[in-house]
């Protein structure tokens, strides 16, 4: 029950901001060194239970319940970290990779940070892992595709830091957006990029985490289903 305290501690000091990530982490590994510990000591205690007769066994499978619960995420994450490549940015066009924005309002909210393009390296191996994430072509006019993707993008809880309809001089749109991880709302870079084609709009989306080196797929996802959304949008358009 302490462990599942600091972990429960750790999650809300790391959604309300109210210590750096870095912090946030450390409380949670804290929470989960406390939580092997009660796993390892339910199985001693077992062994003495099995052997003297002692009373305990409830609280023992229970301690061991409640600590098994909270080291089964941590666990999925490591499977996951060994089964997926190790990459923390992922975009559908791995040729050309939309850059982010680096106005004073994007750079204020990305805390300076410009996520580099991916190294050849990681764009190969990003096409081996996940070669469904490609761009998304709508048959709608520009206008359309525009006002579609920052509906799905509100519709997700982006937050959006600018917006540019397509046109002008280079007749590209672009929304650029902050999104957040579900439990510790760590936050992670977004920008969707609207290229006019003859008939019709290719859409390219690039999701970068500020956090860690592996994205244990969730950038990857991150895009598929906000693709999902936008198609979604299209077919059921007016």
């Amino acid at each position: 029950m302490f462990a599942l305290a600091v972990i429960l501690l750790g999650v809300a000091l790391g959604r309300t901001e109210r210590i750096e990530i870095p912090a946030a982490v450390v409380v949670l590994g804290a929470g989960l060194v406390v939580a092997i510990t009660a796993v390892l000591l339910a199985v001693a205690a077992f062994f003495v239970i099995w052997g003297d007769g002692r009373p305990g066994f409830g609280k023992a499978l229970g301690g061991m319940l409640v600590a098994g619960a909270i080291v089964a995420l941590p666990a999925w994450m490591s499977i996951e970290a060994v089964r997926l490549p190790r990459l923390s940015d992922v975009t559908t066009d791995i040729n050309d990779p939309p850059a982010f924005s680096r106005s004073r309002k994007a750079l204020e909210m990305r805390g300076g940070r410009v996520p580099a393009d991916p190294p050849a390296e990681s764009r190969a191996v990003q096409k081996a892992a996940y070669p469904g994430v490609t761009p998304l072509t709508l048959e709608v006019t520009p206008q359309e595709a525009y006002q579609l993707a920052l509906k799905a993008a509100q519709q997700r809880g982006w937050t959006i830091i600018e917006s540019t309809a397509p046109g002008g001089r280079t007749g590209v749109g672009r929304i650029e957006a902050v999104d957040h991880s579900l439990v510790m709302r760590f936050p992670l870079d977004v920008t969707v990029r609207l290229r006019p084609l003859a008939a019709g709009v290719r859409v390219d989306m690039r999701s970068s985490s500020r956090v860690g080196q592996h994205d244990l797929g969730a950038n990857a996802r991150r895009i598929q289903t906000f693709f999902a959304a936008l198609q979604e949008l299209v077919d059921n358009r007016e």
